[in-house]
């Protein structure tokens, strides 16, 4: 779950700075606005991903496996 959340955040990261930096209006196929929140979205699955995983972590560690 880890090297997953990662993964996304850096594909939210990518995403973001084709958007800023990219020198035409449309990327990816889809205007830049909406690149931007796409980018934003996978970054916030990213962090929601990342904590659910030190829940889980925590629950182990008291050996309340769900």
């Amino acid at each position: 779950m880890h090297v997953a959340s990662v993964i996304v955040g850096f594909i939210g990261v990518a995403v973001f700075l084709i958007a800023v930096f990219g020198s035409a209006e449309v990327t990816f196929g889809i205007t830049k606005a909406d690149a931007l929140a796409c980018s934003a979205i996978l970054i916030l699955i990213a962090t929601w991903v990342q904590v659910a995983t030190i829940h889980h972590m925590m629950l182990e560690k008291r050996g309340e496996i769900i």
